[in-house]
Parts: C-alpha cells; structure tokens; sequence
C-alpha cells in the first residue's frame, strides 16, 4: 500500500509518499506558493486550488514533479490538523486548504485520517509538544535513509506517513511503545473505504 503524509502550510507544504512493500522507498517534497496581502478573493482561491487540487492531487494518484511516475495511487493519506491555538491573518485560508484537500483525496478515492499535532509530536519523539527542531532530530536519527533537507514541513509528512505506514503493520522504524501509543488516538478509517 501506498501511504501519504501531508502536512498543509499556505507557504511551504510537506508531502512524504511511503510504500509498505518496501519500506526504504520514502520521499519527500515541498509544495511552496506565495500570495500577497492585496490579493483578490478569486486569487486567493486560485492559490488554493494549485495548491490541493493540482499538486497533492497529483501527488495522490502517483505523479511528482514534471510528470514523473511515482509508481502509483495512494491508499491512504494522513494529514495534520491545523492547530486550532493559532489564530492569525492567515488562519481561513490555512483551513480553507485543509477542507480543499481533503476533499480532493476523497474525490480521488484515497482513504483520508486526520492527525491532531500534538499526536504526531508524540508519535516522532515522545512528547506531544516537541519543538519543530525536536521532530527534525528524531527524523536525522531514526529515518536518516529518507532526504528531508531537513525541512521542518517535509519532516513532519514524513513522520504522518510514518504513521499511516505504522497502523498498516509496515512500520518504517523500531519506535518505543510510548511512542506508538500515539496511534491509538486515531480515527484510523476502516480498510478498502475512504472514511
């Protein structure tokens, strides 16, 4: 199977593709995109929609960047919720990414579970309120076969990936239960059906 980690940001989002048959074959990108304060309303929706509907739609059914074939749909993605302690300039448009993806995945019949921040903190390094630099660590450390330019966005889709490759029974690491028991605060959805 087929898992992908997402970690949205208007800016700079994380992507991480994970196969279970063979997990040495992790990769991860950048979906990067700039707006401007003064952008219209029709802008801004553009903005989103290159954002989720094109690059991790394509990235959902097996295609990279410049047309390369991934080698397949995914099966399941896992997503980061946004933090809900944030409130910025920048918050509607944050959930309003987050609502278009999920609803492109969906469209595209990927199974989709959502992953609260400090549950994924946890799962990568123990202690649900790890600083970015924390989970840039662990991942230098227990993941070092993957390149993440140890960009903070890459890193965190990694470890959902990770995750979502855990729950499947094709963990990517040896972690300690402590850390694992983080997957049980998930709403995993159930096998063969987008939940």
């Amino acid at each position: 199977m087929i898992v992908l980690g997402i970690d949205p940001s208007l800016t700079s989002t994380g992507i991480a593709r994970v196969d279970t048959e063979d997990r040495l074959v992790a990769q991860t990108w950048t979906i990067t995109s700039k707006g401007a304060q003064a952008d219209t309303l029709a802008q801004r929706r553009e903005r989103l929609a290159m954002i989720a509907e094109r690059h991790i739609g394509d990235y959902a059914i097996g295609i990279g960047e410049r047309g390369t074939d991934l080698g397949g749909r995914a099966d399941l993605a896992v997503i980061e919720n946004p933090a809900l302690s944030k409130n910025n300039n920048g918050t509607s448009m944050l959930n309003g990414l987050w609502w278009l993806t999920v609803h492109r995945l969906y469209s595209l019949g990927v199974a989709v579970v959502a992953v609260q921040p400090n549950t994924l903190k946890k799962y990568a390094t123990g202690k649900g309120n790890a600083t970015k630099e924390a989970m840039v660590a662990a991942a230098a450390r227990r993941l070092p076969h993957v390149d993440t330019g140890d960009q903070a966005d890459r890193v965190d889709a990694l470890w959902l990936a990770a995750m979502g490759a855990d729950h499947l029974g094709a963990p990517l690491v040896d972690l300690p239960q402590t850390h694992r028991a983080a997957l049980d605060g998930v709403q995993w959805p159930t096998p063969g059906r987008a939940a």
